[in-house]
């Protein structure tokens, strides 16, 4: 590989020869080799296109308050547009685990930006004095994560939201009127409609989308302006309202941007990171009860529950001909347990804001964007292979209901609970269903048992 010699405040650096990026990303890219983690992560693309975003409504600010020559700020504006459309991600090759301000990576952005406009204007483009000019990478990197967190949280984690509702309501209707043996404690208990069980699960996902909803309109409450440690120091005054305009115009009206109310707050502490980690968190506690639920329905098929089938999807044993496993729910189950671990990491780092910074601050945008890609992408498979596609398994859900001994319960206020659970008892002691035991043992007749006992009519509650 052939190098080029660049220069910073410590000395000379060797760079790769093609690389747009220079001095200071190449320590970093030296100084971290530890995880092999870039910041263009894996999962996503977002945090390295917020940077090129950030630089282009910079420029675009500092021309308006006359800082920049318009020369200098197309220049910038046109190479941070080709960082956000995601042309140069590749020459973003720092570690996450590196200074926890993410320096490194804002002067990863300032240089490649500054080498693609060099070329552009034609004159010398500063990484410091012009692509940086009136930020700190103090101020930048708390402001990438949340334009990144708000990019994934509309253009993948809600889509998918809406979908696995949709599908879970029309599944739910599908449904309706088809009457199974409820459960809890993992036991037996009153029948229910089998809608109202996918329909407490939409229940709760639109509930968190309706946090999540909330949380999103507070990503968009910016702290670019405070600078070094929240004053905004070497910024204009006005620098902070015409960056957030700018920043409007090129994420569109819909997503409206202010400066933050508290320009020290947003540097020093993660507050907005950790309540919508801890809304993912939440989000991700209700995937693994609808993928449990859904496991646990589908057990069998002759030794559990097997109220329902899930499509086949592959093998399910190397050494077991014929078996198949649940393996969407599992998945999903093993992304939402990451995604709860996620949500340990941002609490912990989001603890390191001493006094004017947090000093954890890529690890949280890794952490973040992290989870929201992980249930954006669980969100899909479960709607798309799971919800929509299992089958009802009716016999099943009529033996079980008709030999239900928690159907006496329907009896409690005319015979009494001694009394009905002494014929519950006896019911499941002789394997019988219920309705038979009871006539033998009341004066009720067997007309009156049949409608006092109507699954379908439990399931409607009431007395």
């Amino acid at each position: 590989m052939k190098y080029r010699i660049e220069k910073d405040s410590l000395g000379d650096v060797k760079v790769p020869a093609k690389a747009l990026w220079g001095a200071q990303t190449q320590r970093a890219v030296n100084n971290f080799p530890i995880s092999g983690i870039k910041m263009d992560f894996p999962f996503t693309k977002s945090f390295v296109s917020s940077l090129g975003l950030i630089k282009d409504a910079a420029a675009k600010a500092n021309l308006k308050l006359k800082l920049i020559s318009s020369k200098k700020s197309k220049a910038i504006s046109k190479a941070s547009k080709e960082v956000w459309q995601e042309k140069h991600h590749h020459e973003f090759p720092i570690d996450v685990f590196q200074t926890g301000s993410g320096t490194s990576s804002n002067m990863n952005a300032n240089e490649v930006i500054a080498s693609i406009a060099t070329k552009y204007a034609k004159v010398n483009i500063s990484p410091n004095d012009d692509v940086n000019m009136s930020q700190s990478s103090n101020d930048v990197i708390p402001t990438a994560i949340k334009i990144s967190a708000h990019m994934d949280l509309t253009k993948k984690l809600f889509p998918a939201m809406d979908n696995l509702i949709e599908a879970v309501d029309e599944k739910a209707e599908s449904l309706k009127g088809i009457i199974k043996t409820g459960r809890t404690h993992l036991m037996d208990a009153m029948p229910i409609d089998f809608s109202e069980e996918l329909k407490a699960w939409s229940s709760q996902l639109k509930s968190s989308k309706e946090m999540l909803n909330i949380i999103e309109k507070k990503l968009l409450e910016l702290p670019q302006g405070g600078t070094a440690v929240g004053s905004g120091i070497n910024a204009h005054k006005q620098f902070s309202k015409y960056f957030a305009q700018e920043m409007t115009n090129l994420l569109g009206k819909k997503s409206k941007c202010t400066p933050a109310k508290n320009l020290y707050h947003e540097l020093s502490a993660q507050d907005c990171s950790v309540q919508l980690s801890g809304e993912l968190k939440n989000l991700a506690v209700i995937l693994m009860k609808v993928s449990n639920d859904l496991r646990w329905m589908n057990s069998g098929p002759l030794a559990g529950i097997s109220d329902i089938e899930l499509k086949a999807l592959q093998p399910g044993s190397s050494i077991m001909p014929g078996k198949v496993n649940p393996v969407i729910p599992e998945a999903v189950a093993m992304a939402s347990a990451d995604v709860i671990g996620n949500d340990v990491t941002i609490t912990v780092a989001a603890q390191s804001g001493s006094f004017q910074l947090n000093v954890m601050l890529p690890v949280i945008a890794y952490n973040l964007l992290k989870s929201i890609n992980l249930l954006s992408g669980s969100m899909n498979v479960l709607s798309k292979k799971a919800i929509k596609t299992f089958k009802v398994k009716h016999k099943n859900l009529e033996l079980s209901l008709s030999k239900n001994p928690i159907l006496v319960t329907a009896l409690n206020p005319i015979i009494g609970y001694e009394k009905a659970a002494a014929i519950a008892k006896k019911a499941y002691k002789e394997n019988r269903p219920i309705i038979e035991v009871a006539a033998e043992e009341t004066d009720l007749t067997e007309s009156k048992l049949k409608k006092l006992l109507d699954p379908s009519k439990l399931a409607k509650g009431g007395i």
